[in-house]
C-alpha cells in the first residue's frame, strides 16, 4: 500500500518561513471521504500584509470555507502560505483575491468561499468576499461566524 502522505515536504518536516506568496509551497493530499460533500474551514484571525504605497502592516481575520473534491490542502503549508503575506505589499482586494485563486488552481474544489475582513484602514474596515458559485444543494453551510466592525462601540 501506497503511502499517502508520501510526497509531502512540509508537514513533519523543520521549514523555513517562504518570504513571498509566490515562494510559499502549497501542498494537497487526497480528499479522505471522496463523492461526499462536507465543507472545510480554515480561520485566520490574524493574518497580515502591508499597504503596497505606504509600508504600513494591515490586518485582517480571514475565513476560508471550501468543499473538496478529489484534494484537501495540506494545513501546514496553509499556514505557511498565509504568513508569507506578512511582508507583502497589495491592496486588501489583491491579497483576498489571491489567496483564494491560488487554492481553487491547487485544489479545484467542489465550492470554495473567502471572508476577508479586514481592520481599518484610513478609519475604514474594508471587506472582501468571494465564493465559486452556488455551493452544491444540501450542503450545510455555517455562518462565518465574524462580526461586522464596531470600532469601540
Amino acid at each position: 500500500m501506497t503511502d499517502p502522505y508520501a510526497g509531502l515536504t512540509q508537514l513533519g518536516h523543520p521549514v523555513t518561513a517562504p518570504t513571498t506568496p509566490e515562494a510559499a509551497v502549497l501542498e494537497r493530499v487526497a480528499n479522505p471521504a471522496p463523492g461526499q460533500h462536507y465543507v472545510v474551514r480554515f480561520t485566520c484571525p490574524e493574518f497580515t500584509s502591508l499597504c503596497p504605497l505606504t509600508g504600513q502592516p494591515d490586518f485582517a481575520h480571514i475565513v476560508l470555507d471550501y468543499i473538496p473534491a478529489e484534494w484537501i490542502v495540506e494545513s501546514k503549508s496553509l499556514k505557511l502560505y498565509l504568513a508569507a503575506f506578512r511582508n507583502h505589499g497589495a491592496f486588501h482586494e489583491a491579497c483576498t483575491m489571491a489567496i483564494a485563486q491560488r487554492l481553487v488552481g491547487l485544489l479545484a474544489p467542489a465550492w470554495l468561499r473567502i471572508g476577508a475582513y479586514w481592520y481599518p484602514r484610513g478609519g475604514m474596515p474594508i471587506d472582501v468576499f468571494w465564493q465559486t458559485g452556488a455551493p452544491p444543494a444540501g450542503v450545510w453551510i455555517a455562518d462565518q461566524g465574524v462580526a461586522p466592525y464596531r470600532g469601540r462601540g
